[in-house]
């Protein structure tokens, strides 16, 4: 699974502060600084998801996503704008934006639109009942049992493999591959955390629970 976010925009500051909430997500995270450049790194990586500002030197978001949209109507695009004029919203929908997001922002709701617009990009339901828990993998939590865990962003991946396939042996090497395009030791011993998080979180229901398969993999048992 590819989960490389392409950033475009202009402002540094800015751009460095996203990133860097990106990357603590998970997420990894390429940077340009127009839309020219922004095209070209697109064609290059094939990026999960686009986010890019309207306003930029060179060549400005629309005309760049307008360029991205003649081979490409799959990739979700968010566009970032100072402008607020109906206009530029509707033109940016029109050339094929998923979604719109009014500088200033919080990197809390970029995190949640971002989020939804991959949830929808893919084929997996986004709510699925795991014994006393609800997984919602847009939100990427987990709620049941009382609480609300907001899970990360390579927490609610595993988790979503583990909820779409209950009951059955995934091999550790294809979930890495799944979540990280690799699966040499040093994901393994990041799946290994990963998964002893998820079963601390899904603790308080004793008919739920996560095996290891030796030499394999693991299983999310639900009763």
């Amino acid at each position: 699974m590819n989960d490389t976010i392409l950033l475009v925009e202009d402002e540094q500051t800015m751009s460095r502060i996203i990133a860097d909430v990106l990357r603590r997500e998970g997420f990894s995270v390429l940077t340009a600084y127009d839309g020219k450049e922004g095209l070209s790194m697109y064609r290059k990586h094939n990026p999960k998801a686009i986010i890019a500002d309207v306003m930029m030197p060179n060549m400005d978001g629309f005309e760049m996503v307008n360029k991205i949209r003649h081979a490409d109507e799959q990739t979700p695009v968010l566009f970032l704008t100072a402008k607020s004029a109906i206009s530029d919203i509707v033109k940016g929908f029109e050339i094929g934006a998923n979604d719109y997001l009014k500088k200033p922002f919080s990197m809390e709701e970029l995190l949640v639109r971002l989020k939804a617009l991959l949830r929808r990009n893919n084929n997996y339901p986004e709510s699925i009942n795991i014994g006393k828990y609800e997984f919602n993998a847009a939100l990427q939590t987990l709620r049941g049992c009382g609480e609300t865990i907001e899970l990360t962003h390579f927490e609610a991946l595993i988790m979503q493999e583990l909820a779409t396939h209950p009951n059955e042996v995934l091999e550790a090497s294809k979930m890495m591959i799944k979540v990280w395009q690799n699966d040499n030791p040093y994901y393994l011993n990041r799946l290994h955390g990963f998964i002893f998080k998820l079963r601390k979180y899904l603790a308080g229901d004793p008919k739920v629970s996560i095996l290891n398969i030796r030499g394999i993999g693991y299983k999310l048992k639900v009763e």
